[in-house]
């Protein structure tokens, strides 16, 4: 059962020392029992870092790493691990990893026997500002990007800065772009202090909690993506698509770079409708295209990405409806974009 609007809270905590932290709240608790889902990566660079604090009947369910493996088969793995070691609807699941991690363990955790509770730990900065909170889990599907998938809160959120620097830069910039599209929908003096600075010079501690705490904001008015929450999709329709397309070829590359590519193209949208000033879209082209290049795909691949676009859960009516942002610090949600609209954005990103 769903909780009220009025009853969501997404809550976080900023976790300074996180083996003491954990140990107390374990204790403070009555689960069970505890699993850990981890991939090959995670397992290897942060489950060290907080494994004194788990008990020593812990079991570690370890998936491949990668969003190609964020699928119903890995779920199915995961489910059968806690059927095999007799887990109960006390039992605490704790997702230790990125992204894909915490919407396929949210996911797992919703659906095994009906829900059962569940902790976001995100290790990768894209998930620590954006995938560990508001309670949208799920996996990818047909070649679509969350396809199936359910709102279900986690009953902790932890974040723990020092896992970024077990992160490449690409990881790093993957992240970033979810930063980037938080200052432009809800927080103008944000994004003037970070365009200003170069990635190395990034002030994490200072980022990380604005940035979740404008979608904590969000995300408590609106849990249920009703209507506020939809600002949170800027960059997203076309960035989806793009993103799901490049899977589907064999090409795959990390979500917040295909976000901030969408950033773009929804802002030349955005400008045509009149919602964004020229010189504030130049802003953000200037920021996307030093940080993240121009990814590649041709004209001739236009018609497969509208494609695409018509399977966004933003959709009605059979409408392309999207979230742009405008002027920078504010957003409009539900804009219908025609087909015409999406050739012309994708074709101006190309140049």
């Amino acid at each position: 059962m769903q909780l009220p609007d009025s009853q969501i809270k997404a809550s976080f905590d900023l976790v300074e020392n996180p083996v003491s932290f954990i140990s107390s709240y374990l204790k403070n608790q009555s689960f069970t029992a505890v699993f850990v889902l981890t991939d090959r990566n995670t397992r290897r660079h942060c489950l060290p870092l907080i494994k004194e604090a788990l008990p020593k009947s812990t079991v570690i369910i370890q998936i491949p790493a990668g969003e190609m493996h964020k699928t119903l088969d890995s779920c199915s793995a995961v489910w059968e691990k806690l059927t095999a070691k007799n887990a109960d609807r006390k039992a605490l699941l704790i997702n230790l990893g990125g992204g894909m991690i915490g919407d396929l363990g949210g996911f797992c955790a919703a659906a095994y026997k009906r829900g059962i509770a569940f902790v976001q730990m995100p290790t990768s900065l894209l998930a620590m500002v954006d995938a560990c909170l508001g309670g949208k889990t799920g996996v990818d599907f047909g070649g679509f990007k969350n396809q199936i998938g359910a709102f279900a809160q986690p009953e902790a959120v932890w974040i723990y800065q020092p896992f970024l620097k077990t992160l490449p830069e690409t990881e790093l910039l993957s992240g970033f772009a979810e930063i980037i599209k938080h200052a432009l929908i809800a927080d103008a003096p944000a994004w003037h202090l970070l365009r200003k600075r170069e990635l190395k010079n990034q002030n994490w501690s200072e980022l990380i909690p604005a940035s979740l705490q404008v979608k904590k904001q969000i995300v408590e008015i609106d849990p249920f993506e009703k209507g506020e929450r939809k600002k949170l999709n800027a960059g997203h329709t076309l960035g989806h698509a793009l993103e799901s397309f490049l899977m589907k070829k064999g090409n795959p590359h990390p979500h917040g770079h295909c976000v901030a590519a969408g950033l773009v193209m929804e802002g030349r949208i955005a400008v045509e409708k009149g919602l964004l000033p020229e010189n504030e879209l130049i802003q953000i082209e200037e920021l996307v295209y030093a940080l993240y290049g121009i990814i590649p795909f041709s004209r001739t691949d236009v018609p497969a990405i509208l494609r695409l676009c018509q399977q966004d859960k933003k959709n009605e009516a059979g409408k392309v409806r999207m979230a742009l942002i405008g002027p920078i610090g504010n957003c409009t949600t539900d804009v219908e974009a025609t087909e015409a609209d999406l050739k012309m954005a994708l074709r101006y990103y190309l140049g």
